[in-house]
């Protein structure tokens, strides 16, 4: 059975130059826990993201799974021992159906089967990678376009395949970039519904996100940046209320 894994990023600092897009921030996902990060534009998320993930290479810092420093590490070596993560500029392969999209996550997958768990499905010794393509369109309720040239679909399903593909892959932890940008109201009713039964499966979940809708209504925990530092971390409510969130985020996007 597939268990979670805590993700840290300790102190983490990214510069370019002259500017500072990262200012010594600590963050957190803890398995069973879906974690937010949320700021406007500019404020340094999809920098941080890209730290946590391995895509860059923090100036200072340290980001550790489980414990254990995994700063030096590729984003290939990171999916390898358990962190998936889709991105805020899809990344599928357009002239492959949808489903062998997801084979493509679910042949490199690490053993277990989190789908399953959230299907409450029982899980087998070892699944095979086309049992799980199968379970992930059905959690995504992706199977009637499972043959579907990916290139042909709109973007708020892609986003979903995107998503499945990063499933199949069986993380311990998935990081989300932007994962309701181009869905209706509908379907992002259905991805909260998806991420708590990830989460609830043992799984830390991390998302980046604007959808504020989505955030204070999915999220145990949320931090919030602005100009490259943590302005305000805890609950959704807590996060919601905090003067400094809500002048330069809130109340210029029109949340209440």
């Amino acid at each position: 059975m597939t268990t979670g894994a805590r993700l840290e990023g300790r102190g983490l600092s990214r510069r370019y130059g002259g500017l500072t897009a990262v200012d010594n921030v600590d963050i957190t996902a803890e398995p069973n826990r879906i974690t937010a990060l949320i700021g406007p534009n500019g404020a340094g998320k999809t920098t941080l993201f890209a730290c946590l993930t391995g895509v860059e290479q923090p100036d200072t810092g340290h980001v550790l799974l489980d414990g254990i420093d995994i700063t030096g590490l590729s984003n290939d070596a990171r999916a390898r021992r358990g962190v998936g993560r889709t991105f805020q500029r899809l990344e599928v392969f357009p002239t492959m159906t949808v489903a062998d999209n997801l084979l493509v996550g679910a042949e490199s997958r690490r053993s277990g089967s989190i789908v399953r768990g959230v299907l409450g499905l029982a899980e087998p010794a070892r699944q095979s990678d086309a049992r799980m393509v199968t379970d992930v369109l059905r959690l995504l309720r992706l199977a009637d376009v499972a043959g579907a040239l990916a290139g042909t679909l709109p973007t708020g399903t892609l986003r979903l395949v995107e998503l499945g593909r990063a499933l199949c892959h069986d993380p311990r932890v998935l990081l989300l970039d932007e994962p309701a940008s181009g869905l209706d109201s509908h379907e992002t009713e259905e991805l909260q519904s998806v991420l708590r039964g990830i989460a609830a499966a043992g799984v830390s979940v991390l998302i980046v996100e604007h959808d504020v809708g989505l955030v204070f209504g999915v999220a145990d925990e949320v931090y919030a940046m602005a100009e490259g530092r943590l302005i305000a971390h805890g609950s959704p409510a807590q996060v919601r209320s905090h003067p400094e969130v809500r002048s330069v985020y809130l109340d210029p996007v029109g949340v209440g």
